[in-house]
């Protein structure tokens, strides 16, 4: 079928263009009869153009009154200025004054209008979403998504990585999130496993003495899933040879460093701040924290200062190894009916309830604790927060761990509540030294806190010697060692993750016995990993970037869907193409699989 193609698109003509002849394809987005006149918008992915078509060419004046939305249309005519200028338009100082219109095809009344301030449902849009990439700001998130691929691949190419593409059929490796699993037809019975990373095939990578490996590659979790989680994910993953931490962190620092420079023309100062497990949790109650927000908001752990108190909320938890820690606010109305609603979220926690001090600007004090608290007390609580009138201090207590969390997820209420986030810049952190192992209190076992190949700190090696003996009695002493492992941060979201690697095979062993990995398992498990390991593995580590979660970023959103071209919802169904779906029982036969139930 031949047609008038287009010399320009719909988004680049200026007024500087008057007096060209042009032709223009794309989708009727509007059409305004006014009699005599007819004003088209045409749009494409790169804006929308008005084409105005008069009713003294009467062929094409008719068939412009046949246009219905979503029509797809070629359109030539001269670029003229328009008589009445549309400043919320790139080309709204210009039309194009048709001579010819061409109809190459048609639409049905589409389910929605696609428009840039959408009325329909994250279903309905999902379910047609070929409409919805009609949208100029989804498709400028895909745009922005491959603009950002390419800026990656040039700063690893500069860098001298190689790019290697690793197996999405793989062989299953239970741990962390489950796997999703692809029957054999040839090996009835038997299952690949998609990658949830390709962590083992990188390592070998190191092992062959490909000493800078990345590719940017699909990940696959079948997990419960949410608004910033899909069940496939892409990831920028690499992994280096010869190197210790600070390397890592140089290279990951300047490939998000030219993102930013490219695509937000901001320039990140390096190198980024550095900040362990252990003063993240203390400070700021999370291991992603936020430092966007004013005042910071810090935790402040008062534990000694009400040591000897007769507060029976207080003394329960220190009498059982816990804390009493809080958070002072400034310069904010907090009224009563705001403490209510902050008691009311941190039920939700799971806490008991929320204590409060408040200092009004009267210089009275307003707390129903202050009758538990002697005067000694509070005032050395006054001086551990460095609280004035105006300053409100929340305070929990009970558990160590459970208060820090709480109090973070305080933190960020508080700072929703006050809009106490600076939005307009971006702050990244580097938070290092996690502890090797956690302990399950469901299961009561010791488990990788990471995975199983994170390589402990020099200094706690003596520690996972001594532990690996008797895991069970040493669980305390387990849970202490430092893995050099670490997240980067941005914004609160967690960017990326990874660690260097154990490469040592008395240390693997050790980790293996923690974890009560017999030698069948370890074999079944990871002996293909194992095996290489005999022959010389060099000291390596790498680094995981979440690459939507980047791009969601960039674009402004905190929803990673809107970044990419097909996604799944919250229950990782496909509404468009109607996935995962039945499948007929002769392919199920080849497979050898019976559905139960």
């Amino acid at each position: 079928m031949k047609f008038a193609k287009r010399t320009n698109t719909c988004g680049e003509l200026r007024i500087s263009d008057a007096g060209k002849t042009v032709t223009l394809n794309g989708w009727v987005s509007q059409v305004r009869d006014l009699g005599g006149v007819i004003f088209i918008n045409l749009r494409d992915r790169y804006g929308i153009t008005q084409i105005t078509v008069n009713s003294e060419f009467q062929d094409i004046y008719n068939s412009a009154k046949s246009l219905g939305l979503e029509f797809v249309i070629s359109a030539t005519g001269k670029v003229q200025q328009r008589t009445s200028a549309n400043p919320n338009m790139p080309t709204g100082e210009i039309e194009v004054l048709a001579d010819a219109i061409e109809i190459l095809n048609t639409s049905e009344v589409t389910p929605f209008v696609v428009e840039e301030d959408i009325k329909a449902s994250e279903e309905l849009r999902f379910k047609y979403r070929y409409l919805d990439l009609r949208r100029k700001k989804i498709a400028d998130n895909l745009v922005l998504r491959s603009n950002v691929y390419n800026i990656v691949h040039k700063n690893f190419e500069r860098e001298k990585f190689i790019e290697v593409e690793t197996p999405i059929l793989m062989k299953s490796t239970p741990e962390g999130a489950r796997d999703y699993l692809v029957p054999s037809r040839v090996h009835k019975g038997k299952f690949y496993a998609l990658p949830q990373s390709p962590q083992t095939y990188k390592q070998i990578l190191m092992v062959s003495g490909l000493d800078r490996y990345v590719q940017i590659c699909k990940c696959f979790r079948d997990e419960d899933l949410r608004a910033d989680r899909q069940p496939e994910f892409t990831q920028i993953d690499l992994e280096m040879s010869f190197v210790e931490e600070q390397d890592v962190f140089r290279v990951v620092e300047g490939v998000i460093c030219d993102i930013w420079k490219e695509i937000k023309g901001v320039e990140l100062k390096q190198p980024f701040r550095t900040m362990s497990y252990d003063e993240a949790m203390a400070a700021y109650g999370s291991d992603k924290p936020d430092l966007r927000i004013k005042g910071e908001l810090k935790i402040v752990n008062i534990t000694d200062t009400v040591r000897n108190t007769d507060f029976k909320v207080f003394a329960d938890a220190i009498s059982a190894s816990g804390i009493v820690a809080g958070i002072k606010l400034s310069g904010q109305d907090v009224t009563r009916k705001i403490i209510d609603g902050l008691t009311d979220y941190v039920k939700t926690l799971k806490f008991g309830g929320l204590g409060y001090i408040k200092y009004n600007s009267d210089g009275t004090v307003s707390s129903p604790m202050l009758k538990f608290l002697s005067e000694e007390i509070q005032a050395g609580i006054k001086n551990d927060f460095s609280a004035e009138a105006g300053d409100v201090l929340f305070i929990l207590s009970g558990e160590k761990k459970k208060v820090l969390s709480g109090l973070g997820n305080v933190r960020l209420k508080l700072a929703e509540q006050f809009s106490l986030t600076d939005e307009t810049r971006d702050e990244f952190l580097w938070v290092n030294d996690f502890p090797l192992f956690g302990f399950d209190e469901e299961s009561g076992t010791i488990v990788a806190e990471h995975h199983a190949f994170t390589m402990p700190h020099d200094a706690d090696l003596a520690k996972l010697a001594e532990g690996c003996e008797d895991p069970g009695a040493n669980a305390e002493l387990l849970t202490s060692i430092r893995a050099i492992c670490y997240d980067m941060v941005c914004n609160g979201s967690e960017f990326g993750s990874g660690s260097i690697r154990i490469h040592r095979g008395d240390i693997q062993s050790q980790v293996f016995n923690v974890l009560k990995l017999t030698k069948q398992e370890q074999e079944e498990k990871f002996g293909f990993l194992l095996g290489a390991f005999k022959y010389g593995a060099p000291p390596h580590g790498g680094f995981a970037l979440g690459f939507d979660r980047i791009i969601a970023t960039l674009c402004g959103t905190k929803d990673i869907r809107e970044t990419i071209a097909f996604p799944k919802t919250t229950s990782a169904v496909g509404l468009m193409d109607n996935s995962p779906s039945p499948v007929d029982e002769r392919q199920l036969k080849d497979l050898g699989i019976t559905i139960n139930g």
